[in-house]
């Protein structure tokens, strides 16, 4: 198995392979996933039965062989639980014929959101994706830019060497004049491309911090920032974001109560449509985040990843700041196509240098080819078309998803905007999350959390949780 979605396939008779042995080859694709992290519970055997339409006997000998690998452990009268096993070991593993554990274990972990952004051409839509249907995105566009750019002698100049260490010189030119459609003034000299806004995140990191630094961070927010900071030895300091910006009391009482060595130097926002909640900062708390940067010498890294989503007018740190304290990050996966991978920064001139060298250090150079395409995309009007067919779309599918959401006894939690929806369905989230396992990948609210707590809470995608078998799978675990 080689992803997440053929964990829904049904359990056969047909198959080459016992019942016993197509069961434990399921749960070992889990574990190898994380999928099920170390410290989580199976389902009771009578439960499991149940679920996969086997006798408890099957069930019984599955668990069996996952205790025999090492997999599991059988604690008395409380069931089988994963055991904490080192990444080689469950990476090795392979079917029958066929780090170090978190505090408080999640059914589907900050990794586990991430590998299901790789579906399978054809796998249905999943709610807790975060990206746009392949439907969506407009492959003849992409296409006719590939081809263009590298017609005739082109291909040999942008293939045979490494380009330009901060990005080739079109996309950066296109990229200027891109940003100031949202007030942000930066030269082709300020900005450096990266491979995805990830990666100009992991950059900006390595190049201002040192492990063991504090970093400010909205919460709540993406979970695959929490891990990273926390992978690379940083002090994760969580703060309350409200629908019109961070909570700056609860902001500036966590800088204090810091050593003076231990203050933090870095705050990293998504200051338009927040992941999950969709929130944007207004006006009045944009000039407040900035005036307390001020105050405390904090830097901000200021992450537009739905930029192309939104409305252009909502206001832009890196706009009010002119580039001073704000670095800002942005990229196009979510809008033009994900496995291009292109990001940039946009920094002050002072950083640019430093920018490049950890770019160096980390990829040597980035993709000129796809960098090219995307500033024909550009240049030409091809993009912006695309986006607002894109916004057209997403606007519909916000509406239907409205309706399934209050048709199914559930609530927003934030007014819905842009990609995804904080959406509050009554019950655990976590405990959704294994329960629809097999069929469904849901976002269950503690991701989204610095530190685990539980929550009814869980982030839908807008253009992904219009199936409405998943709204009756949601309403049958529920209870």
């Amino acid at each position: 198995m080689n992803d997440v979605f053929t964990l829904s396939l049904p359990l056969t008779r047909a198959a080459d392979t016992t019942l016993t042995e197509q069961l434990a080859a399921r749960f070992i694709e889990r574990i190898r996933q994380r999928l099920l992290s170390p410290g989580a519970r199976l389902p009771s055997v009578r439960e499991c039965a149940r679920r996969h339409q086997v006798s408890p006997h099957t069930v019984v000998a599955a668990y069996d062989q996952l205790l025999a690998l090492g997999l599991v452990e059988a604690r008395k009268q409380r069931g089988f639980f994963v055991r904490e096993t080192p990444v080689a070991r469950t990476s090795s593993i392979t079917a029958p014929s066929a780090g170090r554990a978190p505090a408080m274990p999640l059914p589907v972990s900050a990794t586990a959101l991430i590998r299901g952004m790789f579906q399978p051409p054809g796998a249905r839509p999943m709610p807790g994706l975060g990206t746009l249907p392949a439907d969506w995105l407009d492959l003849p566009l992409l296409t006719a830019a590939l081809r263009k750019v590298s017609s005739g002698a082109q291909l040999g100049a942008v293939s045979l060497q490494y380009g330009e260490p901060a990005g080739e010189l079109r996309l950066r030119t296109a990229l200027s004049a891109k940003l100031a459609d949202f007030g942000v003034t930066a030269s082709p000299q300020q900005i450096v491309t990266t491979i995805g806004a990830t990666h100009a995140l992991d950059v900006l990191t390595r190049t201002l911090l040192r492990a063991g630094d504090s970093v400010l961070v909205d919460e709540p927010g993406w979970s695959v920032e929490y891990a990273r900071l926390a992978a690379l030895g940083m002090r994760v300091l969580p703060v309350l974001r409200g629908d019109d910006g961070p909570d700056l009391v609860a902001m500036q009482h966590l800088i204090d109560a810091q050593k003076p060595a231990q203050r933090p130097r870095l705050y990293v926002t998504v200051s338009v449509l927040n992941n999950p909640t969709g929130a944007s900062l207004s006006l009045q708390a944009a000039h407040r985040v900035l005036q307390l940067a001020q105050a405390n010498d904090l830097h901000i890294v200021e992450d537009d990843t739905y930029a192309h989503l939104a409305p252009a007018h909502l206001p832009r740190l890196a706009a009010l700041d002119a580039l001073e304290r704000t670095v800002y990050v942005s990229g196009f996966s979510k809008i033009l196509v994900p496995n291009w991978r292109v990001g940039f920064i946009a920094a002050p001139h002072a950083l640019v240098d430093r920018l490049i060298d950890t770019k160096l250090l980390t990829t040597l150079t980035t993709p000129g080819l796809t960098e090219l395409a995307l500033a024909h995309c550009l240049e030409q009007g091809g993009l912006r078309r695309h986006t607002e067919r894109v916004a057209d779309k997403l606007a519909q599918a916000r509406e239907r998803a409205i309706a399934l959401v209050e048709a199914h006894g559930c609530s927003f939690a934030a007014p819905p905007r842009g990609l995804f929806g904080w959406v509050d369905v009554g019950t655990d989230t976590e405990r959704l999350a294994q329960v629809l396992l097999d069929d469904w990948l849901i976002a269950p609210g503690a991701l989204f959390h610095a530190t685990h707590r539980p929550t009814t809470l869980m982030r839908i995608n807008f253009a992904t949780s219009q199936d409405p078998r998943f709204w009756r799978a949601l309403d049958a675990a529920r209870g």
